[in-house]
């Protein structure tokens, strides 16, 4: 299909139903209105799925704090997705110099994305690498991650997009 020849207003209608249709249970895609966190959860059980050497990764339901999926064995993940080299933020940490009694999470996955949303890597750290590198967000009160080398270094690099 050639978009060029479309005009604006067929361009939104096409990306309404776009939009519509992964929505549709039968897709199971997009589950709220969260579109770039929910197509990086997507694609997150889609790739751990379909490769034999990882965890059978499944999103579980839409709420809960910190979890997106589990795997077989009952361990947590977080699932983050990012066009930038900043995640969102980490809710439910105490403030430095704290630091948590128990994990939030076993695993913290992070799908990264270009801007035209074609995933370009995923990268998962245990707890104790997220611990290491988490950075505090005073004016949110809240811990991010910055996609740094030095992150790259303790992260297991599940999916990489050639070229990129």
């Amino acid at each position: 299909m050639d978009l060029s020849t479309k005009s604006t207003r067929e361009l939104v209608a096409l990306y309404s139903d776009i939009l519509a249709e992964l929505r549709k249970k039968e897709r199971d895609v997009l589950r709220t209105k969260n579109f770039l966190g929910d197509l990086g959860e997507y694609l997150v059980e889609d790739h751990y799925m379909r490769h034999p050497a990882l965890p059978n990764v499944k999103r579980i339901s839409v709420g809960a704090k910190n979890v997106d999926a589990k795997d077989e064995e009952g361990s947590s993940y977080s699932i983050k997705s990012v066009t930038s080299t900043t995640t969102g933020t980490f809710h439910g940490l105490p403030e430095p110099p704290h630091e948590p009694s128990s994990p939030l999470f076993d695993y913290l996955i992070i799908a990264k994305f270009n801007d035209t949303y074609q995933l370009e890597m995923i990268i998962e750290l245990d707890w104790v690498a997220f611990l290491k590198h988490k950075k505090w967000r005073k004016h949110m009160k809240a811990y991010n991650l910055g996609l740094s080398k030095n992150l790259l270094k303790d992260a297991k690099v599940v999916f990489k997009r050639f070229g990129s």
